[in-house]
């Protein structure tokens, strides 16, 4: 996973104090169904409580093409009014240019001004919470592998009116806590080239220093420097120049390349093309697995749940979360391999099933779903793992019936029972009626006559109800009683049958001669 780039106060790596979200303006893009960012987390700020959108996270990261990809996350977090949402939108510029075939000027129009996610200059935060592009670029890494790589932009968590909740919140659903990801500290407005050069080189030179534990430094400063090489694989530093006293000072920029410095276009070539290059995106791995698109929506749940109340969350909430997801996300992976294998037996078009084979493909579907949620790296253990199998079979039991019922429903037998049962009813009666007239017995006659008027009148009274829609409690009675009145014969005639077959079979006793 590319983790997150943080601003030049961050450098410092000091804390934040409060900082709260706030809900996004109308006419995102969820709204207008083109790509743009759209609101994940957002905050309340009098409960001092985040709210998950989960249904705009889901309807990015659920969507067919990339649900089941290995997800890059590239999050950027940092002081507000440092510019996060305005290096995003040059990695969108990025991506897209990549996405067109790509090649060397995908900084674009020195007139065309930059777009993306929402920024502005001025002394108030733009963005607020926690943000996602709507679009999931598709990139493909050395090997042939594609990963699907989700843009994502943070408040200013590190202001000095940030809360220490609000900031570890917005951090650990940045990072989701992996052990596997890559962290860049972006140091924007570097004054001092002089001493450590621009860019990647001078911005290592600089991280190092900056992270020396000394004696003299507070208890939580020397744990912090401590503990970053731990949490993360890769711990690198940028330094990048001012972007200009016209970026800084004109209320009329809008992001145009001729308005930015030149040195600052210079590094910008070098920065974005390293960050997002293939060989450099890592995809998100939790407990030794890797994270799909899918299974991000599930820590995102599990994450959101533990910052609903004044307290930081223990150590111990955030490993049961994030195990918590982790079974989740193999249950919902497990769910679908299951379900895609029954949509290409008996889903959609295809044609009726008979209903033992159905129950055979069951079984083995659900089998090899169950399997599958065995194999995954899960964490904590049996016994926890336990209650989320036994929860996906409940769920593959409820998907088996409702395949079941729409399997039964393209059984044109099935579908005409009620008026042919009916129909087999008033022929026959109408044949006795006949019958009984012809032998003497009319009133028995009469009776079967009666019984004939009433089935027929159930036959228009079904035919209607089908038609119109109505009274359809009424046309569920005609169901049931034409399916009782089924089962009744069949099972008289198949009691008839094996017991003529049995006779057939076993003969009668001889008969004792004697005994005549």
């Amino acid at each position: 996973m590319r983790g997150p780039t943080w601003d030049p106060e961050s450098a410092g790596l000091q804390f934040p104090k409060d900082r709260r979200l706030q809900r996004p303006a109308p006419g995102d893009a969820m709204e207008s169904r083109k790509p743009g960012p759209v609101q994940v987390v957002l905050v309340h700020k009098d409960q001092h409580s985040f709210e998950l959108e989960e249904k705009a996270l889901a309807s990015i990261l659920l969507q067919d093409s990339i649900r089941d990809l290995d997800v890059v996350v590239v999050s950027v977090a940092g002081a507000f009014r440092k510019g996060k949402s305005f290096l995003l939108d040059f990695m969108l510029r990025y991506l897209h240019f990549q996405k067109e075939g790509g090649h060397s000027n995908w900084l674009g129009d020195p007139e065309e001004p930059l777009t993306g996610f929402s920024w502005r200059g001025g002394s108030d935060p733009e963005t607020t919470g926690i943000q996602i592009w709507s679009e999931v670029f598709t990139v493909e890494k050395p090997g042939g592998k594609k990963v699907a790589v989700v843009l994502m932009d943070t408040q200013g968590a590190f202001d000095s009116q940030s809360t220490v909740k609000d900031c570890a919140t917005i951090f650990a659903l940045s990072t989701m806590t992996s052990s596997v990801q890559t962290l860049m500290f972006l140091v924007r407005d570097w004054s001092f080239p002089y001493e450590y050069n621009y860019g990647q080189q001078g911005g290592m030179a600089f991280l190092d220093k900056r992270l020396q534990v000394k004696e003299h430094q507070h208890e939580e400063i020397q744990n912090v420097r401590n503990h970053i090489h731990s949490c993360f694989s890769n711990v690198s530093c940028f330094l990048l120049p001012h972007p200009g006293l016209q970026v800084a000072t004109s209320p009329d920029f809008d992001g145009k390349l001729k308005d930015i410095a030149s040195e600052f276009k210079e590094q910008l070539q070098s920065l974005i093309p390293f960050i997002l290059d293939p060989s450099n995106l890592m995809e998100k791995e939790i407990n030794g697995s890797k994270v799909t698109c899918r299974g991000l929506l599930e820590y995102f749940k599990a994450y959101i749940k533990i910052y609903q109340g004044e307290d930081l969350p223990h150590p111990k909430s955030m490993l049961q979360a994030t195990a918590e997801a982790n079974n989740l996300a193999a249950a919902a992976s497990a769910k679908d391999i299951y379900y895609n294998n029954m949509e290409e037996v008996c889903g959609g078009e295809k044609p009726y099933l008979s209903p033992d084979i159905l129950e055979e493909k069951h079984c083995e579907f659900k089998q090899l779903a169950l399997d599958h949620f065995k194999k995954i790296k899960k964490m904590g253990g049996k016994n926890f793992s336990l209650r989320y199998e036994q929860e996906l079979e409940e769920e593959i039991q409820e998907l088996y019936e409702n395949f079941s019922k729409h399997n039964g429903s393209k059984n044109v037998f099935s579908t005409f029972r009620t008026p042919a049962v009916l129909f087999t009813g008033i022929a026959a009666l109408y044949v006795a009626s006949g019958l009984t007239g012809f032998l003497g017995l009319e009133v028995v006659a009469q009776l079967f006559n009666c019984l004939v008027g009433l089935l027929l009148i159930a036959l228009l009274t079904w035919g209607y109800i089908r038609y119109s829609g109505q009274y359809r409690e009424l046309g569920g009675a005609i169901d049931s009683g034409a399916a009782y009145l089924l089962e009744q014969a069949t099972s008289h005639v198949g009691n008839s049958t094996q017991a003529a077959v049995r006779d057939a079979v076993v003969g009668k006793p001889p008969v004792d001669k004697k005994a005549q």
